[in-house]
């Protein structure tokens, strides 16, 4: 056959060669190379080539009319089953060889013209099939639009076209390569790089309108800044990156980036404003979602805003980054890559305010991926500030404006603010001439507005650094760190924030061999008779634990604290004790005091994170887990609390993803930190060596007190919060019942030694409270004599039994009676104490009750 370079006869010839390809039913993947007359085009000069496409162009939009009357004749499962439509081969193969024909073709720099090319770009707006990626050749489209853009400027109908298909894709949302060919087009259009910034979102809204307002020299530096954000965002933050980053944050000015950050930032947390919803029910939620290039924008963003010391910003960033962090059902933490982006920016941000964001990220965010960030920032923060790492997080908690320990006074025209922290609380108070105002005047809020914005905002921030620092205090026992009397002073004592919990707790201060135990009182330290302690200046003072304490001793300090009415930040004084029992000295290297119960696994799994153990969700699957535990490192151990997954039914004892929703448990072991764990099946069966060398457990009598101590008050809790036992909705069992047993034997057994401890304070409570005279103590119960019935509440689940033949009396408590706020507890955080006191006032005035689920109970 004679060679030609006729475009119309290379079609054909290539339609009949590759047609057998396409009938063997094994045509993708297949290219125009492929076959001789493919092997011929692509060997054609330019011009020629160019010419195919054109002719190319001729033949498509006739086969794109009889491909869309083809489908409106077929029916349901017809329009997507090739073998249910006859005729269909002869149009769409025809098609398929062309599209890959071009897509050959358009990879090379041909010489189209803009008639060309409008005729190439009026094809798919002009087809009914949309503009899926799969169904046109848009690489080698954007490719020749981007070959003809270098030499000419794209204008008019050319350039409506684009227009018209970039706004078409960015509505393929699902396609990433549909979004890639519009950010191509896009910068086509504006002959340079363009945000990627879609609609849809609470903050993307927010940041259009905002740029959409600006004037053209501010939109064109922005534009720069936010082009590099995004575009230069996706790995990490590196000097070359900053580098760049500074000229660009110079010319839109830091006030600009400062100013609106602190508006985009905050909406990031909110849901989408153009609703998307979900397909399948184990889907995420789509609307607490953001697109994959307004994670990369902000990633960017988010460092620029961490380049300079700024107390806002580090503020907003760390909001940010627990709006990030945030579950979502289905997907589990938001938007990883951006809340480590934001830890990442507080830990390379100068400056003290920073250190306090990430102090407060590692109580709240506990995720392993998370918290090796914030370690890392921590590290780079103390690097930065010159600081020994095991101390920044104390050195660098703020004052907030605090003039002294728990108090900030500011005369703001005719009144004066005082922001007080008093124990547990954080309060502005208002004066005018002295005397107390109800709220904060109106004249101060006009006349002062940044002033009083300023104080609200100390307030805030108090408030949600508070918890974070009673927290980090509360798990500082096993660490048994020391300081120098002038050093404790300064940074706990003294300290105008962490002095409101510091002089809420006792200290040991020792000297030559001596030690003497105090607590802040009158503006001195003083023992618990009262006396005042002569402090050696070279002593050392510690946190005061009762462990190895004379109980005498331990009684005179909750007496103390009883007398001065004094609320501890956490238990101390009234701390439980756990030493070892006859029963683990007889079992040697394991305590079985917390096992055989049934806890909810979900939220066993978020106390595990709280009290820095780590644990993973057990899936009903077939996988190994190791136990859940937590290290030691000052000691060289690893604790170890041993469960499974409970239950067998999918669906009935998991979640909809798999997860079990109930876990049994068992021992509690330690090991030399470094020692290889065990493992056990996710259904069960006990913990195994499978096949690798591990070490025995230690011996529980080598194990030091404090430590032992510390980890078994961990597990009380587990199974003191977590227990299905002391839900009061489980009286029958529930799923099947299965648990009827364990719950009856669980709500009215033994106490612990966490419900003895309450047990205890309730002998010294009942007296002072309104209804002592119909309560009383008995054995395992709180007894409280009502008008209709008498009640025996448990005091370590808080369920509760009628006399006189013992039947179940259900009550969720609301935690909100009347009287309970006003009954002093001598410290935080027993919410089941708070339960069992809110039922106590409840019952002994049961004529009272008008809740039907409660009166009806009553009655039987």
């Amino acid at each position: 056959m004679a060679k030609t370079t006729d475009p119309a006869a290379l079609i054909d010839r290539a339609i009949q060669q590759f047609l057998p390809r396409i009938e063997t039913g094994n045509y993708y993947g297949q290219k125009i190379e492929k076959v001789p007359a493919g092997k011929t085009i692509l060997a054609q000069d330019r011009e020629v080539q160019a010419a195919i496409v054109r002719a190319a162009l001729d033949r498509l939009p006739v086969l794109e009319e009889k491909i869309a009357a083809h489908r409106s004749k077929l029916k349901g499962s017809e329009k997507y089953n090739p073998n249910a439509r006859p005729g269909w081969d002869e149009i769409w193969q025809p098609r398929f060889v062309l599209l890959e024909m071009l897509r050959g073709l358009l990879r090379k720099a041909l010489p189209l013209t803009e008639a060309d090319l409008i005729r190439l770009f009026e094809w798919p707006l002009q087809s009914s099939n949309g503009l899926y990626t799969a169904w046109y050749p848009w690489a080698g489209m954007a490719s020749a639009a981007e070959c003809f853009a270098a030499d000419t400027s794209i204008t008019g109908k050319f350039a409506d076209l684009l227009n018209r298909v970039e706004k078409g894709l960015r509505k393929e949302r699902d396609d990433k390569d549909a979004r890639n060919f519009a950010d191509r087009f896009q910068t086509l259009l504006a002959g340079a790089p363009q945000i990627k910034i879609e609609s849809g979102e609470a903050w993307s809204d927010a940041a259009l309108s905002d740029l959409k307002k600006l004037k053209a020299k501010p939109a064109r530096a922005w534009n720069a800044l936010l082009t590099h954000c995004q575009t230069g965002g996706k790995g990490k933050l590196t000097p070359a990156w900053e580098k760049d980053a500074q000229p660009l944050i110079d010319a839109v000015g830091f006030d600009s980036l400062k100013d609106h950050a602190l508006r985009w930032f905050p909406l990031v947390d909110k849901p989408r404003t153009e609703p998307r919803e979900r397909d399948h029910p184990w889907e995420p939620d789509y609307d607490q979602l953001i697109v994959p290039q307004h994670v990369e924008l902000l990633r960017g963003l988010v460092w620029s805003c961490g380049l300079k010391e700024d107390a806002d910003l580090a503020r907003a960033i760390g909001k940010l980054a627990l709006s990030a962090y945030r579950k979502v059902p289905g997907k589990g933490p938001r938007l990883v890559s951006l809340g480590n982006a934001c830890v990442t920016a507080l830990g390379h941000m100068p400056g003290r305010a920073p250190i306090g964001q990430l102090a407060v990220l590692k109580v709240k965010v506990k995720f392993g991926t998370a918290q090796k960030e914030i370690e890392k920032a921590f590290n780079a923060a103390a690097a930065r500030e010159n600081l020994p790492r095991d101390e920044i997080e104390e050195l660098a908690v703020p004052a907030y404006g605090l003039e002294e320990v728990g108090v900030l006074r500011e005369t703001l025209g005719d009144y004066r603010a005082e922001l007080v922290v008093d124990g547990g609380s954080t309060a502005i108070h208002w004066f005018k001439d002295g005397k107390p105002l109800k709220s904060a005047p109106a004249a101060a809020k006009k006349d002062h507005a940044a002033e009083v914005k300023e104080l609200q905002s100390a307030l805030k921030d108090i408030n949600t650094m508070l918890p974070v620092q009673r927290e980090r205090l509360d798990a500082s026992f096993l660490a048994q760190k020391t300081w120098p009397l002038g050093v404790w002073r300064e940074r706990y004592l003294d300290h105008p924030l962490i002095g409101t919990i510091a002089r809420r707790l006792i200290w040991s201060f020792a000297s030559k061999g001596k030690t003497a135990d105090g607590i802040w009182h009158g503006g001195r330290i003083v023992s618990a008779d009262g006396r005042e302690l002569a402090i050696a200046d070279d002593a050392t003072a510690t946190l005061w634990h009762p462990i190895g304490r004379p109980v005498d001793a331990v009684l005179a300090w909750r007496d103390w604290l009883d007398k001065h009415e004094v609320v501890q930040p956490f238990k101390q004084a009234h701390r439980e004790v756990y030493v070892l029992t006859d029963a683990e000295r007889r079992t040697g290297t394991y305590s079985n005091r917390f096992a055989a119960h049934v806890l909810r696994q979900h939220q066993f799994h978020a106390l595990c994170a709280a009290r820095g153990w780590t644990n993973r969700l057990r899936l009903m699957v077939d996988a190994d887990y190791p136990p859940a535990h937590r290290l030691l490192p000052q000691w060289n151990l690893r604790a170890e609390y041993w469960v499974e997954g409970a239950g067998s039914e999918y669906g009935q004892d998991t979640t909809d993803s798999g997860a079990y929703l109930y876990l049994a448990t068992d021992q509690v072991r330690f090991y030399q930190i470094e020692a290889p764990q065990l493992h056990a099946h996710a259904s069960g069966g006990g913990y195994g060596r499978y096949n690798q060398a591990v070490d025995e457990p230690l011996p529980l009598t080598d194990i030091p007190p404090l430590v032992f101590s510390e980890i078994m008050r961990d597990v009380d809790l587990f199974v003191g919060v977590a227990s299905v036992g002391n839900d009061p909705n489980w009286a029958d069992g529930g799923p099947g019942g299965q648990y009827r047993d364990y719950w009856q034997s669980y709500s009215f057994g033994d106490l612990s030694a966490t419900a003895q401890t309450r047990r205890a304070l309730l002998e010294k409570l009942i007296p002072r409270l309104k209804v002592a005279d119909r309560c009383s103590l008995a054995d395992k119960f709180l007894i409280v004599r009502g008008d209709v019935r008498t009640y025996k509440i448990h005091l370590g689940s808080g369920n509760i039994l009628m006399a006189p033949n013992d039947q179940y009396l259900c009550i969720v408590a609301k935690q909100t009676v009347a009287g309970v706020d006003r009954v002093f507890l001598p410290f935080e955080g027993d919410a089941t104490l708070s339960v069992i006191l809110s039922k106590a006032f409840l019952l002994a005035a049961d004529t009272r009750i008008t809740d039907q689920t409660i009166t009806s109970q009553l009655k039987k």
